[in-house]
């Protein structure tokens, strides 16, 4: 009887292994497609050179509004009009606070208008930080093939991209026949309040845009194990965002008695505990689209495990969670970021409270993300209570026609590139002009590697000048393309 059943469980393990091994087999990328073709010769030099002179202006968003420094901002978009006339010539401009929006009107009014947008406000440097940048942040310097400085990647390339390759294409003699506009903001770092006014303007007026394209993932090398070609992830969702506030509460009085349990400890111990379940998260929807689809590149032992998700789903969850970046990419993510207690270092304070931001993924809702964390940590000594937020965008498709126009044209600058539909993990001013467009995608066509990353909000925020190029090239064949047909 051993025997048999010994032999019933090596047949059926076998059995296993063979569909895994096929699966595996069938698991693999197709011959790479290369769309060939002719494109823009940029002046790189003059181009290079006009990133780093925006740099020099510092738009900087607060939310305190009286450090916001209207001769920054009035400075920059002079400079944008002396720098690029044909571009302001070509087109219609309209201001809504410091906010530009460019509309180049096409030639065949039955066709539903496109909108390309980025934004000129950076975010500050952190205080005392500044000695540790290789350039200062705001010198735009240009020095070991690389353009330095506040907005290098987060957005002025996007805003200085963009001119650029209108520009080029003005100068060709180019005429959409698809209305194009084109929006600038001024304050997407604290919400967006420009693009909220584009959007309410292109509204009133009657606009359904068929496409927008706002910043977003990058065209990426070394981000995914074992994966050596070029992947962009064109974001085709974007994350919610709220914030909770968990609140202990305790009886107070003197630091010289404490009781066992101050409102300090029973709040500690409710933000253990959401560490310990956070939101569930794993590979399914717009996330296994994305990781199917790349994991065809990857070696061997990747491929077997992404193949055969039906098997491996449970590892596959818990090692994707144990990335930071991955894990934002498959969950609703948890962050304490702001704690608060009692007035005074002798005195037990009576509530200890914590802020809990979360990023949405389009699974859950705000709604559902409240009813677990009062599930996890509420009692009669914790109160949660809620602070506002947005919830997670819709998703576009990435087989409509401006995904695929974004996606053909970094074929046809970059060579081999692995797009696939992303989320994106942070905030863009698409929450606003999504509203109005059929389709929202969030993808800057500059190319970074791993360390670039430290630069966003960080230190040592810069762009390669061949990155740049080709992303300016990338932008013309996009508008060329999309403004076409």
């Amino acid at each position: 009887m051993l025997k048999k059943l010994l032999l019933s469980l090596v047949l059926i393990i076998g059995a296993l292994l063979s569909i895994a091994l096929v699966r595996t087999l069938m698991h693999s990328a197709p011959e790479p497609t290369v769309n060939v073709g002719v494109t823009a010769d940029i002046d790189g030099e003059a181009a290079i050179n006009n990133l780093a002179a925006s740099i020099r202006f510092k738009t900087i968003s607060h939310q305190d509004k009286e450090k916001f420094s209207p001769q920054e901002f009035e400075g920059f978009i002079k400079w944008a009009a002396d720098t690029y006339p044909e571009f302001h010539s070509a087109m219609q401009l309209e201001m809504l606070d410091y906010t530009l929006l460019f509309k180049w009107e096409g030639g065949d009014s039955s066709l539903a208008p496109i909108l390309l947008t980025a934004h000129y406000d950076v975010v500050p440097v952190i205080p005392g930080t500044e000695s540790i940048w290789e350039e200062e942040p705001f010198a735009g310097v240009i020095s070991n093939n690389r353009i330095w400085g506040r907005g290098a990647l987060d957005d002025k390339s996007g805003v200085v991209g963009m001119m650029e390759a209108a520009t080029y294409l003005i100068k060709n003699n180019f005429q959409p026949a698809r209305t194009v506009y084109f929006s600038f903001g001024h304050d997407e770092e604290i919400g967006g309040g420009g693009a909220a006014q584009v959007t309410e303007k292109l509204k009133q007026e009657g606009v359904q845009l068929q496409w927008s394209l706002d910043e977003g993932s990058f065209v990426n090398r070394g981000f995914f194990p074992g994966v050596d070609k070029l992947v962009a992830a064109i974001n085709v969702a974007e994350k919610g965002i709220m914030n909770l506030l968990i609140v202990a509460k305790a009886k107070g009085g003197h630091s010289s008695t404490p009781p066992k349990k101050t409102a300090v400890n029973i709040l500690a111990d409710a933000l253990i505990k959401l560490e310990n379940e956070p939101l569930p998260g794993s590979l399914e929807g717009l996330s296994a689209v994305m990781f199917d689809e790349v994991s065809k590149h990857m070696p061997f032992g990747y491929r077997f495990l992404f193949a055969n998700r039906w098997l491996f789903g449970g590892l596959l969850d818990s090692q994707m969670s144990s990335t930071p970046l991955i894990n934002a990419m498959i969950r609703t993510t948890t962050a304490p970021t702001m704690l608060n207690g009692s007035i005074k270092s002798n005195v037990l304070p009576i509530e200890a409270t914590a802020l809990i931001n979360f990023r949405l993924h389009p699974r859950d809702s705000i709604e559902s993300v409240t009813e677990h964390v009062r599930r996890v940590v509420g009692s009669d000594q914790v109160e949660v209570r809620t602070l506002g937020g947005m919830e997670a965008s819709g998703v576009s498709s990435w087989e409509s026609p401006g995904y695929e126009i974004i996606s053909s044209s970094l074929s046809k600058v970059y060579g081999e590139v692995v797009s696939v539909p992303g989320i994106m993990i942070a905030a863009s001013d698409t929450r606003h002009y999504s509203k109005v467009a059929d389709n929202s995608f969030r993808f800057n066509p500059f190319s970074i590697v791993p360390e670039d990353m430290t630069g966003f909000h960080g230190t040592n925020e810069s762009i390669a000048v061949d990155s740049f190029i080709a992303g300016i090239k990338t932008y013309v064949d996009i508008i060329n393309e999309g403004s076409s047909n």
